[in-house]
């Protein structure tokens, strides 16, 4: 796995090497290990920009997510998933919106960025596939947490 984390916020301290475990963890799961990610922690400042610019919603959002493994040159390099961008302040207000500590929502989120960068869909989609991205974001936190020991 070759994964490259960039921390430009300075809101909620990133620990960098957990980032890595859990990523690591959540690719091995998946079957995925020898993928490459590319994962960055922004504020909501930032993330509004992203979103507005590159899907036209004019708001903060908790992640996004831009696969290198869709449209026309998809299988140029299918080693490379793509990147993960995550905000920690809207983070920050779902954990506490959904009784989680910060790093279990930011665990949540990058399994979220990994499925949407594996294909997975919940947007514009029927709700069988919605269902299925949201049956795997629970399979995925709930085994990643168990290694963990912090079930919820």
């Amino acid at each position: 796995m070759k994964l490259q984390i960039e921390n430009s916020q300075n809101k909620i301290k990133i620990d960098k090497r957990k980032i890595r475990s859990t990523v690591l963890k959540i690719l091995k799961i998946i079957d995925c290990a020898d993928k490459e990610i590319s994962l960055s922690f922004v504020d909501d400042e930032n993330i509004k920009q992203l979103n507005k610019q590159y899907l036209g919603k004019d708001k903060a959002t908790n992640v996004l997510s831009f696969s290198l493994q869709e449209g026309e040159y998809g299988d140029i390099n299918p080693q490379v998933l793509g990147d993960i961008i995550v905000s920690v302040e809207t983070a920050q207000r779902d954990a506490l919106c959904g009784k989680l500590t910060i790093a279990q929502e930011i665990d949540f989120l990058i399994i979220h960025g990994i499925l949407h960068l594996l294909g997975y869909n919940h947007e514009n989609t029927t709700k069988k596939e919605t269902n299925k991205m949201r049956q795997k974001e629970k399979e995925l936190f709930n085994a990643l947490n168990s290694c963990n020991n912090r079930l919820i």
